[in-house]
Parts: structure tokens; C-alpha cells; sequence
């Protein structure tokens, strides 16, 4: 599996290192039963507004810039990307039962909605550059009682992004979740 470089990116953009992980539903926090995480290694070198640039051009929206909380919580209406910009930290993916990644300057996250995601400690300049698939709307959910069933009939409904937010069309979110050519 190989990806092209984004010519209008390349110098910014490596060759994807992809990891992927998948977890299960564990009665509070469902994750997502289809879709695999991807963490890209080292996929983009540059500043904050490079992954600004790069995660718009590739149709992804509603850019934000923090950390992230420091609780368990998932997206039910929306996949997130969250790309490292700055420093790094210790994130636990899949809920209290999960497993759990160091994370670093240049990293990529892409989350498929229903995945839990928790900061359980991180760099004192960390940043991230967060986003979600054009026209999706995220919500916030943190495994309360009476979430689901709704939580989990919106995961359902989430549709595919149009294309990967790092490497665009033929990237590999193509590959890993299924998106159309």
C-alpha cells in the first residue's frame, strides 16, 4: 500500500508510518465495531497552521486549537482528526480499558466517531489541531448514563469522510475505511 504525496504538500508531508487499532464496545463507551483508529507517525512537519492547511484542504472543518480533556469521552455525530503541532503526551484510546500511545510532534489521530479518547498527561506547550469531516457536527459524550442507545445509532449513521484528512483522496483512510475512489 503505498501514498502519493499531495504535490501542492510535498516537503511538508512524510510517507505514512500507519498503526492501526481497533476497540471493541465496553458497555459504556462503544468505540467503533467497523472502524479502525489510525495514528500516523511523523506525517506532518511544520507549525500549527501547516496541519490547519493540509487537514482543510482535504475537506476536513471545523478546525480548533487546544490539548485534549483530560477525561474519557467520544464524538457520536463525527469522526475527529487531531493532529500533535506541539510537544507530546500520553493518550489513552478506547475508554478505561483501552490501551494507551505516546503521541509527539508531528502524529496524526484519526478517530472514528464513537472512540473514547482521554489526555492522561502531556508536554506543558502540547497542542493540538483538531478537525472532522466536512459537514459533520460533533458532539460530546463522556459514557453518562442514558447516552446510548442514541449514542450508538448516530455512530451508525456517521457517514465516510471524502477523503483521508492527511493525504487526501488516495491516502490511507481509503484503504483502511473503505472510502470510494
Amino acid at each position: 500500500m503505498s501514498t502519493t504525496i499531495p504535490e501542492s504538500f510535498a516537503g511538508v508531508l512524510r510517507e505514512p508510518d500507519v498503526q492501526t487499532h481497533q476497540f471493541t464496545d465496553d458497555g459504556t463507551f462503544p468505540n467503533n465495531p467497523s472502524l479502525p483508529v489510525l495514528l500516523f507517525r511523523q506525517a506532518v512537519q511544520g507549525r500549527a497552521g501547516t496541519f490547519e492547511r493540509v487537514f482543510q484542504a482535504h475537506d476536513w472543518r471545523g478546525l480548533w486549537r487546544n490539548g485534549i480533556f483530560s477525561y474519557h469521552h467520544y464524538h457520536s455525530t463525527a469522526h475527529e482528526v487531531l493532529g500533535v503541532a506541539r510537544g507530546g503526551a500520553r493518550v489513552q484510546l478506547g475508554g478505561p480499558e483501552g490501551a494507551s500511545f505516546d503521541v509527539e510532534a508531528g502524529d496524526v489521530l484519526v478517530l472514528p466517531a464513537g472512540v473514547a479518547h482521554k489526555n492522561l498527561g502531556a508536554d506543558p506547550d502540547f497542542l493540538v489541531i483538531g478537525a472532522y469531516p466536512k459537514g459533520q457536527d460533533w458532539d460530546l459524550l463522556r459514557g453518562r448514563p442514558g447516552e446510548r442507545p442514541e449514542a450508538d445509532r448516530n455512530i451508525e449513521q456517521v457517514p465516510l469522510p471524502s477523503q483521508d484528512p492527511v493525504y487526501g483522496p488516495e491516502g490511507p483512510l481509503k484503504d483502511h475505511w473503505g472510502l470510494a475512489s
